[in-house]
């Protein structure tokens, strides 16, 4: 692999105005047909196999046109204090408002009359409107969204205290503030680290151009293959952090090969060979851990793992292609001007001297690989001198770094999974207080009540509501509803407590335990019961076969039983670690007002699984990239704690950077009001920070160091059968020319 991919890194340079023009018109093609293409609503949501989804479509089979998966909203009244709802002036503001909702929108189902519908509080204090709509909450137009909020607006000059809640004003969160942040932090940490803004700039041109054909694709396809806004903000999220992470590794690389004297296109070529092929290994992790999505079978959840894995494809060929192009037309800038100014002060300077410092520059120590370095002693850089304190105390470090997370992991046993309600946003918004409001007045079930639909005649179902008004956990019950065929009703159930509550939802299991096949339990409250225990049910299967398949993989990159074993178990430490913060912050509250959290809850149900999918890929770039500099200099003949030293040497400092990169771009996220985005933000962000600075750069070393030779066994029967890919750049030796031969003059000074 290393020699195709080095002749393809140097047939991108020197063809870098083809490859770079096949790039730019892909973006331009996927750019029009993004401009082009219908505005995308919104992907269908459905969790096939559970119950609360077989009502859902009982409903729409039996009660045709009623919205039963529609968005709904709630305009709640509050009376001032020592008046009621009921009094002839607020009556009449309401009936305005329900008179106004009517005629705002044509995609209403129903809007109910608070004084027909008993939907005015016992004391009389407060009354709500419920309007139900055709289609869910990312399918409504903006126009229905300002016609409710505006109903509610002008009912709240008159005298009233009028909030609105419910799914109708959910919209897709603006990220685009966190990914500015993130690039810019990203330019930053960039030119730091290069010391150019050539250098710095490369990764980030070329990330937002991956992402950019990617995004646009999903866009143009939306319609087509039922894609929702949610997959093209996962697909940005993934692509931006491969991207920058996949291009700064082939620029790190071949500043490398042009400090050891290497021509620019020889350097190009190489620095594809071998960081290429650790980019291609690690992208293929990336891969096969949102691909693994689909195990779940959630179809919204597999088009997102399948588009987002579409956007690290490119990320791949855009590193392994537009990468050596770009670094053809960035010459010498590459290289920050201080480095490019004592090389040209050190040729004059060899240029005077005569032959004498000609002899003395030629003094050189042949390298195995048939390269050749310089004798002049180098001082040791930051990732030097940590390795060698990792590998004077490997026990120490080890233990530090097990136990700290392990620690942090802890309140994971307390995991609870659920959907975050509008009880957890921020009271700033009108959401928040129209729940608060409800709670008051008519009890904190009233915000999650539970549908539930009889498949049987109106004898079954005045049978069913008599068997859950003999359970416990309910504060209302209403009388069935029947459809106009008489073949199924309707019965509505009011828990006691909030929805996210285990009290709500042993009340679910309880009727549906009570009842028969008959009866089916559903509603936004159920339907989160039932999304969190798939996803419960799903966690186990998805990280076998993400991690299995991931262990084959390294298996083959490095060659080596215990180094795949201990990548996998090191990131496994670090994602329960991370899942212990999320816990501590968003459940327990723990330093909640340093992030923003309100209020507690149930951690995201998704979380667990989003965690490991992301997670997992940037982790396996990290140890990639890392383990393979140091396979490579224990294949030329580098003893086991050299080749540590090695690798730290050579990649310490841009997997630091790449870390910091994606660290800042989900801490981007941290400060926005949404729950959900908050919590992923939360959770990528320290996940990384464990996984990159306590595993990668810490625990790896310390076991490497342990295991000594060992840690580079593998059965010799085994190594028969796997294929040699040769991810080390070690075929590179005889098929391209050494260092002092024709096409590989030295122009540049190590940097």
């Amino acid at each position: 692999m290393a020699t195709f991919l080095y002749k393809l890194g140097r047939s991108a340079f020197r063809r870098r105005r083809l490859v770079a023009l096949l790039w730019v018109a892909l973006l331009a093609v996927a750019g029009i047909g993004a401009a082009t293409a219908p505005v995308a609503t919104s992907s269908s949501f459905s969790i096939p196999g559970t119950e609360a989804q077989r009502a859902f479509d009982l409903l729409e089979e039996r009660f045709p046109g009623a919205g039963a998966d529609g968005a709904t909203a709630r305009v709640v009244f509050k009376a001032p204090e020592g008046q009621k709802m009921t009094d002839p002036a607020h009556k009449a503001v309401v009936e305005e408002t329900v008179a106004a909702l009517k005629s705002g929108s044509d995609q209403i189902v129903s809007v109910t009359d608070p004084y027909t519908g008993q939907a005015v509080s016992q004391n009389g204090s407060t009354a709500y409107v419920s309007v139900a709509y055709k289609v869910n909450a990312m399918e409504l137009t903006d126009e229905t969204r300002e016609a409710l909020t505006q109903a509610g607006h002008n009912a709240q000059g008159k005298g009233l205290t009028v909030e609105v809640g419910g799914d109708a004003l959910q919209t897709m969160p603006e990220t685009g503030s966190g990914e500015i942040v993130g690039v810019v932090i990203a330019g930053i940490v960039l030119v730091l680290t290069f010391g150019s803004l050539v250098a710095a700039g490369l990764p980030l041109l070329t990330a937002i151009i991956g992402v950019g054909i990617g995004v646009s694709s999903i866009t143009a396809l939306a319609n087509v293959l039922d894609l929702g806004s949610t997959t093209s903000t996962l697909a940005m999220m993934i692509g931006l952090a491969v991207g920058i992470d996949y291009a700064l590794f082939i620029v790190s690389r071949y500043r490398a090969e042009l400090a050891d004297g290497r021509e620019k296109e020889d350097a190009a070529g190489r620095a594809v060979g071998t960081a290429g092929s650790a980019v291609v290994f690690a992208g293929l992790t990336v891969v096969i851990a949102l691909v693994g999505l689909a195990v779940v079978n959630i179809p919204m959840l597999t088009k997102m793992g399948f588009a987002a894995a579409g956007t690290v494809v490119i990320a791949v060929l855009i590193a392994l292609t537009l990468i050596p192009a770009l670094l053809g037309f960035a010459g010498d800038k590459v290289i920050g001007r201080k480095q490019r100014k004592a090389a040209k002060a050190g040729a004059e300077a060899d240029a005077e001297a005569g032959a004498e410092a000609g002899a003395a520059r030629s003094t050189k120590s042949e390298k195995p690989n048939g390269g050749t370095r310089s004798t002049k002693s180098e001082k040791p850089n930051g990732g030097t001198r940590w390795a060698r304190f990792v590998i004077r105390r490997p026990v120490m470090v080890l233990l530090i770094g097990v136990l700290g997370l392990g620690a942090i992991a802890l309140p994971a046993a307390s995991l609870e999974m659920g959907l975050p309600d509008d009880g957890v946003k921020p009271t700033s918004t009108t959401e928040r207080r129209a729940y608060d409001a409800l709670s008051d007045g008519f009890g904190p079930g009233f915000n999650g009540p539970l549908l539930v639909v009889v498949d049987g005649d109106k004898a079954t179902a005045d049978s069913t509501v008599s068997t859950i008004k003999g359970l416990e956990g309910w504060a209302a019950v209403t009388p069935a509803t029947p459809n106009k065929a008489g073949d199924a009703a309707m019965i509505t159930v009011v828990p006691k407590d909030r929805p996210s509550s285990g009290a709500t939802e042993t009340l679910v299991h309880d009727i549906r335990n009570a009842t028969g096949d008959d009866v089916l339990v559903t509603g936004a409250t159920a339907m989160n019961i039932d999304f969190s225990q798939k996803m419960n049910d799903a966690l186990v299967p998805y990280l076998a076969l993400v991690v299995g398949l991931a262990f084959l993989l390294l298996t083959v990159v490095f060659r080596s039983i215990l180094v795949p074993l201990k990548a996998a178990l090191g990131f496994l430490l670090s994602v329960v670690a991370a899942l212990g913060a999320v816990v501590a912050v968003f459940q327990w509250g723990w330093l909640g007002s340093l992030f923003g959290v309100e209020q507690t809850g149930p951690i995201m149900s998704m979380m667990p699984i989003f965690m490991v999918g992301v997670v997992f890929g940037l982790a396996m770039d990290y140890e990639v990239f890392l383990v393979t500099r140091m396979r490579e200099a224990y294949v030329h003949g580098e003893r086991p704690g050299e080749a540590i030293v090695t690798g730290f040497k050579h990649s310490a400092r841009v997997v630091t950077a790449a870390a910091v990169i994606m660290i800042a771009v989900f801490s981007g996220f941290i400060g926005m009001t949404d729950q959900m985005i908050k919590m992923i933000g939360f959770g990528l962000a320290v996940a990384v920070l464990f996984d990159a600075f306590v595993v990668r750069m810490a625990i790896v070393p310390a076991v490497l160091a342990l295991l000594g030779h060992k840690a580079w066994w593998l059965p010799k029967w085994l190594d028969r059968i796997l294929p040699n890919v040769d991810v080390e750049g070690e075929g590179l030796a005889k098929d391209t020319p050494a260092d002092g031969a024709p096409g590989s003059k030295p122009d540049l000074v190590k940097v």
